[in-house]
């Protein structure tokens, strides 16, 4: 993939965006590659998404736009499609995803924040939903970011485009955490996910998005409880000793 870097680090797999040139903006192969990342990561315990350079993801390349004067709607619904996809994938990665955010998310670059699990900014990231500007909506990200900070938010910020900081993108919950050393936090986040089961963290992803009601939410926890995972969690607490996935990769 040139335009993403995959490595692998443990159970971490870093899924990193290579157009600092173009401050890792979309086009048509960078939606490409994102989309064929997240596609399958194995058995990953989770994934750092981030951006090589000074920012994250300043959204839409300007030449891919240009490119799409003059499309049809039909063209331009499949054009929506790949983006929608590349979204899906990243929302749905069955790791929780953590986002390395700095520089500038702006459009389809904040997107990428709100599709992820956890966010952690530098203070000096800029935020924006600049499509209205441009006569256009965020129309394909909107259902990833109003899940992640509320309707009222996204009332606010799709209908103004403003850029805001991160200061109030911790506000309104587009991401959790604002830290001066970013990569040591991103990493205190990835240290705290692989204490967690592995079966278990992928499942409790699946209930933050599934939301499960009733009987359902006992015959999962139930279900968890018989694994081999939860079976080696309650004897691990009850024998006052570490789960076996913490002292080394799950069997």
């Amino acid at each position: 993939m040139s335009t993403v870097r995959v490595a692998r680090d443990g159970g971490v797999l870093r899924v990193t965006m290579c157009r600092p040139e173009r401050r890792n903006a979309f086009d048509a192969e960078l939606i490409a590659d994102l989309t064929d990342a997240f596609a399958d990561v194995g058995d990953a315990r989770c994934v750092v998404l981030a951006g090589e350079g000074a920012s994250f993801s300043a959204g839409a390349d300007a030449a891919w736009m240009r490119a799409s004067v003059g499309l049809s709607v039909d063209e331009n619904v499949a054009d929506a499609e790949r983006l929608r996809a590349m979204c899906e994938a990243i929302d749905g990665c069955p790791a929780p995803v953590i986002a390395r955010v700095q520089g500038h998310a702006m459009g389809g670059g904040l997107g990428l924040v709100a599709c992820c699990d956890v966010a952690v900014s530098a203070p000096d990231t800029v935020y924006s939903l600049s499509e209205a500007r441009l006569g256009l909506v965020p129309a394909v990200i909107s259902p990833f970011v109003i899940d992640k900070i509320g309707t009222s938010a996204a009332r606010r910020l799709f209908v103004t485009s403003e850029r805001f900081d991160a200061a109030l993108a911790l506000r309104i919950g587009l991401v959790h955490e604002v830290a001066e050393e970013l990569d040591a936090a991103v990493d205190g986040v990835v240290a705290n996910v692989l204490q967690g089961g592995p079966l278990a963290v992928r499942e409790a992803k699946r209930i933050a998005r599934e939301r499960p009601q009733g009987r359902a939410t006992a015959e999962w926890i139930a279900r968890l409880r018989a694994s081999d995972e939860g079976q080696e969690g309650l004897r691990a607490f009850a024998e006052k000793r570490r789960p076996a996935w913490q002292d080394g990769p799950a069997a």
